[in-house]
């Protein structure tokens, strides 16, 4: 395997890690804070926005071509 493969292949793997840690410490949050179901989805939707733009701004790097 060549270094630029495993270099690919790592930052997959690590960066979906990454982000199902970061799932997880929402929904910790979301239990230990007592939210309730309203208050769970709104954690998700305004904590995970930062999570959306980083996957955006890979996609639209890889059609782009940059």
């Amino acid at each position: 395997m060549d270094p630029e493969t495993f270099d690919n292949l790592t930052m997959i793997v690590g960066i979906s890690a990454l982000i199902g840690f970061m799932l997880f410490i929402v929904w910790d949050l979301a239990k230990q804070s007592k939210a309730g179901r309203f208050g769970t989805i709104i954690l998700f939707i305004v904590l995970g926005l930062c999570l959306l733009g980083f996957v955006i701004k890979a996609v639209l790097y890889e059609f782009i071509g940059g």
